[in-house]
């Protein structure tokens, strides 16, 4: 059975593939404390529909490339993305 997650989206800038943010929260298995635990990993999205900042349910695939082994399943939350500012005063 393949795994599922639900991560959000940082990047989209290559072409068919989109990078998500994985965060688990995980109990220590002899201390018992909780702690966070994220990974950032290749997505294959074949439509390019995910943009910067939406949630999205991926599953596990065979690899499709060197670092790409999760699919896009679907876009559960569509996000506002990343609006980039410009400072025109820098030099």
């Amino acid at each position: 059975m393949p795994k599922k997650f639900i991560a959000k989206v940082v990047s989209d800038k290559t072409d068919k593939t989109v990078q998500v943010n994985l965060v688990r929260r995980m109990t220590h298995p002899l201390y018992g404390k909780q702690y966070t635990n994220s990974r950032r990993l290749a997505v294959h999205d074949p439509k390019n529909v995910a943009q910067v900042g939406d949630l999205v349910e991926i599953t596990e695939i065979r690899p499709v490339s060197a670092t790409k082994r999760f699919a896009l399943k679907r876009v559960v939350e569509s996000g506002q993305g990343v609006v980039e500012l410009k400072d025109e005063e820098a030099v």
